[in-house]
């Protein structure tokens, strides 16, 4: 199932199932997350992470997506 949002300012899509999976972020329902801040990809994981250039802010934006998704 796809979701897409946006917390603080970071806009996400996120792909997510009811059970964890080896390919899930830390082994999570989420197997695919882009987050994205001012239109630039920040963060990208495709079952396995592709680039992480999150500030600090954009972490816990990333924290609160894995709450509620993964």
């Amino acid at each position: 199932m796809w979701s897409r949002g946006e917390i603080n300012g970071y806009k996400f899509d996120v792909k997510h199932y009811e059970n964890g999976s080896e390919y899930g972020i830390n082994e999570g329902r989420v197997s695919k997350l882009s987050i994205r801040k001012d239109g630039k990809e920040v963060y990208n994981y495709d079952r396995g992470l592709d680039y992480d250039n999150l500030d600090k802010a954009g972490k816990k934006a990333y924290v609160e997506i894995l709450k509620k998704y993964n």
